[in-house]
């Protein structure tokens, strides 16, 4: 009789993909975030999908192709040929954070589009990072005639005058003007791929609380607690949705752990009162 193999949760198998950084599988650990809403998506079929994607791009390029006509082709392909781009319309609907919806729809959000974008690339051999731009996603690619840089939202090209301008309302919001403003060359810093994939989490993390979503909440803090052990804020918050949701043992356990590892934080009185009202039997 053969052994009986039990298939890991969602939330296991998410856990399993992220738990190292050498060799983290970026394009899988960000399709498997899906599979809280889609529990039958099979992953290795997407997988499969974006490398015959790989291949048909693969198969168009000259064999002396250098890497500048290689990005050339591979920004025809994906935003040109395929129709990958923005969600205009509709960009907060969840299922831009979806991969699965985003290779179906050939619509999606900078962060998504640049995952898949970036897949493609480093198959091509271009180096290709990702940059956690403030408020929008950017990919790059070092040339031997320079640095690139794509907004996977749209394919464009930006200068370092588009860069400084989509930076200014950032600057102007945390006082970073005048003699306080840094370069643009310090918000260009590779991301890497923990930081990425917890952008895709965050875009829908404040997506379920703006729609006030609790056991969704719960899903995607679940994951974040899981990719970022140590950022006591994500616990903090997965403690009040436990809360809302009425299961107040887990929810104490997560708000003392946060009191703890977190004393110096600002929002600390706060948590602390909200934790004497859970261990009162408050809601």
């Amino acid at each position: 009789m053969l052994p009986a193999f039990e298939l890991p949760t969602p939330l296991g198998y998410f856990a399993t993909l992220v738990r190292e950084d050498p060799g983290f599988p970026l394009l899988e650990a960000t399709a498997a975030v899906a599979l809280d809403e889609y529990p039958e998506l099979d992953i290795q079929q997407l997988l499969g999908q974006v490398d015959q994607m790989a291949r048909r791009l693969q198969r168009r390029l000259p064999a002396d192709a250098g890497p500048l006509e290689r990005l050339r082709r591979l920004n025809q392909f994906f935003f040109g040929d395929l129709a990958f781009g923005g969600n205009v319309n509709h960009y907060y609907d969840p299922d831009n954070s979806y991969l699965n919806r985003v290779l179906e729809r050939r619509r999606g959000i900078p962060i998504t589009l640049g995952v898949l974008w970036l897949e493609l690339a480093q198959g091509l051999g271009l180096q290709a990072r990702g940059i956690n731009f403030p408020g929008h996603f950017l990919v790059k690619v070092s040339l031997a005639q320079g640095q690139v840089v794509i907004d996977p939202f749209t394919g464009q090209s930006l200068g370092r005058e588009d860069l400084s301008e989509r930076l200014e309302p950032f600057r102007r919001r945390h006082g970073l003007v005048d003699e306080f403003e840094p370069p643009v060359g310090l918000y260009l810093q590779s991301a890497p791929e923990r930081e990425i994939l917890a952008r895709v989490l965050r875009n829908l993390k404040d997506i379920q609380r703006q729609a006030g979503d609790w056991p969704r909440l719960l899903q995607v803090l679940e994951r974040l607690v899981i990719l970022l052990p140590e950022d006591w804020s994500e616990r903090r918050d997965r403690g009040l949705a436990l809360a809302d949701l009425g299961r107040i043992d887990e929810a104490r356990a997560d708000l003392e752990i946060y009191l703890v590892q977190a004393e110096d934080a600002p929002d600390h009185d706060l948590i602390a009162q909200r934790l004497a009202q859970l261990r009162g039997g408050g809601a």
